[in-house]
């Protein structure tokens, strides 16, 4: 599989690797399905894995106007083409887009939700945010708009974010900077409807960093109280992207509740 459209008509590209059950990667915010590499060679071990590039990103196209539940059918419209029941492991905003698109298909097995971004109540980002890195990007400085991107709304640690910027992902996500603000609007485009998840019976595992912010802790308890299968698990030590800061444990948690069934 090359690419799909998507129901807008939308253009999105798949890469697939590996051996076994289907397994969909759904990547989060500033980032293209390259994201996944430190961590793909033990999943292709134990699954035909299909990682996509969200619109917008990578080799796949966008759309003329852009909303989160666009991005719901582009996943959904990846699942139904792949044509076996899938699990699905999302990634923040990749979570939440899978989230949502587990409502328009029958052909997901389950999930993992690594703490998609559910606005709550709990403060996103400090007023300003947005509009100071929309200002670096117009200026040409998208590296210091990441930074921003990553200091103030993910609240990554320093150290972290100083290891971060040794991998050769990053490069790539200074590239993808521009796709970030139309995501963090998402408090104001997007209202979470826990009623709608009361039939979703599949099982999810919502996966949160033992030293992660209030801002996924009560995202993460807030998909708990609406998913009716939902188990949650904490990744001791970790914070928003385990993968990348222990990638043994991440692997170890996500085996343990994908093949478990």
């Amino acid at each position: 599989m090359d690419s799909v459209r998507s129901a807008d008509g939308t253009v999105l590209s798949v890469h697939t690797s590996g051996h076994g059950p289907a397994l969909l990667l759904v990547h989060g915010t500033s980032a293209d399905h390259t994201r996944w590499s430190g961590v793909a060679p033990e999943l292709e071990k134990r699954f035909s894995v299909f990682y996509m590039d969200r619109r917008g990103r990578g080799d796949s196209g966008d759309g003329p106007s852009y909303h989160v539940m666009r991005e719901a059918e582009d996943v959904a419209s990846v699942v139904e083409a792949i044509g076996q029941p899938v699990r699905i492991l999302g990634h923040s905003y990749g979570a939440l887009c899978a989230m949502e698109a587990a409502l328009l298909t029958d052909e997901i097995a389950r999930m993992v939700l690594y703490e998609p971004p559910i606005p709550t109540g709990v403060t996103m980002y400090a007023d300003g945010v947005p509009d100071r890195m929309q200002g670096l990007l117009d200026a040409g400085e998208p590296e210091r708009a990441l930074e921003v991107f990553f200091r103030e709304v993910v609240r990554m640690p320093e150290e972290e974010l100083d290891a971060y910027r040794r991998l050769p992902m990053w490069q790539q996500r200074i590239k993808l900077a521009p796709t970030i603000p139309r995501e963090m609007a998402i408090d104001r485009t997007y209202v979470f409807e826990p009623e709608k998840f009361a039939g979703l019976d599949i099982p999810v595992g919502l996966y949160l960093g033992g030293d992660s912010p209030e801002l996924f802790r009560s995202a993460v308890a807030t998909a708990e109280a609406a998913l009716p299968n939902a188990t949650i698990v904490v990744l001791p030590g970790q914070q928003h992207v385990a993968m990348d800061t222990d990638p043994d444990l991440f692997l170890r948690e996500v085996f343990r509740f994908l093949l478990d069934g």
